[in-house]
């Protein structure tokens, strides 16, 4: 992964890597390793314990947090672990952005519950871009 911009936050870089569209590798998922595959089934059963007390607006600030925090400890384990080709981290990358916005997004106090959701639909891209055997987007 590349870590620098990742840790510069999401949207804190220009040039290349701005303009890149998240797309197939010619028609394919992208390939995924080990740790990327742990560390998007951690988040994924993280989103799906909480998916319903957060729809049943019974999802306090504190368990915002507390979620979130479990997300980036994930997110951050990829970052340090993740070894893909090139092209593959770069669309990667479009997909984490999104998950590391959701999660600050359920650290604040307005736009919890749209954080969560942020986080569930990239996961969804995730999915839907990777090939990660047995991965199911979740309901929402």
């Amino acid at each position: 992964m590349g870590l620098p911009a990742l840790a510069a936050g999401p949207h804190a870089h220009d040039g290349p890597a701005a303009t890149i569209q998240l797309q197939l590798n010619h028609g394919k998922k992208w390939p995924t390793d080990d740790a990327l595959r742990r560390g998007m089934g951690e988040i994924r059963v993280a989103m799906a314990q909480s998916l319903t007390p957060i729809h049943d607006n019974a999802f306090t600030p504190a368990q915002y947090e507390a979620l979130a925090t479990r997300v980036q400890a994930q997110i951050d384990y990829v970052v340090g672990n993740c070894k893909l080709p090139e092209q593959a981290d770069q669309q990667l990358h479009l997909v984490l952005e999104q998950i590391i916005d959701g999660a600050a997004d359920m650290k604040t106090g307005a736009g919890r519950n749209q954080g969560a959701m942020k986080v569930v639909r990239a996961l969804a891209q995730y999915g839907k871009y990777f090939d990660h055997a047995g991965w199911q987007p979740l309901e929402h």
